[in-house]
């Protein structure tokens, strides 16, 4: 629940009314240095990694939202011990050899598909023991089939509601045979799972995409001692199974995700120069950075550097008169979770942006492309939903509304971004998902807001 907050001038307002955020035009421009919430993919695997290697890993910077606390419970019901998540170092005490311990419980992932997602390939892959799997509403109607007809064609048995494609689902653990799964996607959901349960399996097994997904998991399998084989030119990577992996430590970086809400929110609001430190800008993840500099946005990366394996720098964004453009093709997988707030960036830029190729938003936390249309909709948006993607004409002035997260962190911060530009006031309901992924967005907005 928010609290009350009482400003001399209001410009964002947080109610004593549960999951409300009620934001109003601001036009003074943002300014400042702000540093955001460590990466949520590297979390989750750096958790993930340390549960199962032997030794010790420390993690710096952990992000500390609902999705890791998700893993984090997982891993300690199956025998990993893994300290307070609220300190500035997280120490993971791993299994190693033991293997994963046969939980008393069900293992709830809560709202994070990649939680289930990656789990399932190490819970498939321990001979002899049973597991269950579930989430929250949200997950539990989102597609599993994805991973779970590999990891069968890899001989496992995962038996869950309609026809093995949603949660809860049981996992009785085989000894798992190595693949060669030629992806129809480019996931790096779907890639992970399939390299964690190889690395468990006799052998090498392979994975390739039609389109380069994010290679955290990559990085880090190798800094764990994992050997890999990655083939750039057919999108392909082949890891050998029953190597040991051995604690290390990890620092991880701010979420590029997290910093797309503030790219945007500066470009498109005038007299704005934003600063956002400390931002990982690995190669598979920097699609929105390419895209808002199609679209004419003034970003400028200064203190490049490598940070345990990934290379990190801060980020400039200045005011920006941005232009359509269309997204499309092999940039997607790499910009998939930043589409929501693109699209806001889309009804500030002259012209028409086009987003396509995109359908994979349609099982997320929400029905992303359904949702934004409806919403920036109601704001006055002049958008039309396609089966993959969305276009936008930009120009139209938005306008405060009624609208609603549908429990979805990325949906809620885009239309809050949004708002700020919107005349009038903006109710975000819902709003409250938020903390799923950046627990202290609302704090950073009102920072930047009330100087």
């Amino acid at each position: 629940m928010f609290g009350d907050v009482d400003f001399t001038v209001i410009k964002l307002i947080k109610t004593p009314q549960e999951d409300q955020l009620v934001i109003e035009h601001n036009s003074d421009g943002l300014r400042g240095n702000i540093s955001i919430p460590g990466d949520k993919s590297i979390s989750h695997r750096a958790l993930m990694l340390g549960a199962i290697a032997s030794g010790q890993t420390t993690i710096e910077g952990l992000l500390l939202g609902e999705d890791p606390r998700s893993t984090a419970k997982c891993f300690q019901a199956m025998g990993a011990t893994i300290s307070d998540l609220n300190t500035e170092k997280v120490i993971v005490e791993g299994i190693g050899d033991k293997g994963l311990q046969e939980p008393i419980d069900i293992l709830d992932a809560g709202n994070s598909g990649t939680t289930m997602r990656l789990m399932l390939g190490l819970l498939a892959s321990q001979p002899g023991k049973f597991f269950t799997v579930t989430g929250d509403n949200s997950l539990r109607s989102r597609p599993m089939s994805r991973v779970v007809k590999p990891l069968q064609q890899m001989g496992a048995l995962i038996y869950g509601r309609k026809d093995n494609q949603n949660a809860p689902l049981a996992v009785i653990g085989q000894n798992l045979k190595p693949i060669h799964y030629h992806s129809p996607i480019a996931s790096a959901q779907v890639k992970s799972c399939i390299l964690l349960a190889g690395l468990m399996s006799e052998g090498k097994t392979t994975v390739t995409e039609p389109a380069l997904s994010r290679d955290h998991s990559e990085r880090m399998l190798r800094a764990f001692g994992a050997k890999l084989d990655i083939d750039p030119d057919t999108n392909s990577v082949t890891i050998e199974g029953k190597t040991p992996l051995m604690g290390q430590k990890v620092i991880v970086p701010g979420d590029i995700s997290s910093a797309a809400f503030w790219l945007v929110a500066g470009a498109i609001a005038p007299n704005s120069d934003l600063l956002i430190e400390n931002v990982g800008v690995n190669p598979t993840r920097v699609g929105i950075l390419e895209a808002l500099q199609m679209m004419g946005a003034d970003i400028t990366l200064e203190n490049q550097r490598e940070a345990a394996g990934e290379p990190v720098a801060d980020l400039r964004v200045k005011s920006s008169q941005l232009k359509g453009c269309t997204i499309e093709g092999a940039i997607i997988p790499r910009l998939i979770d930043e589409v929501p707030i693109l699209a806001v960036a889309a009804c500030f830029a002259e012209g028409t942006t086009k987003i396509k190729d995109a359908e994979e938003l349609r099982v997320k936390e929400s029905d992303r492309l359904a949702v934004m249309a409806l919403e920036l909709g109601k704001m006055g948006a002049k958008i039309t939903e396609f089966p993959d993607g969305l276009e936008i004409t930009g120009g139209n002035p938005l306008n405060g509304a009624d609208v609603d997260s549908f429990t979805d962190h990325r949906i809620a911060m885009s239309l809050a971004i949004a708002a700020l530009m919107a005349k009038g006031q903006t109710t975000i309901h819902r709003a409250e998902a938020a903390s799923i992924s950046y627990p202290t967005f609302v704090d950073t907005l009102l920072e930047l807001t009330t100087k």
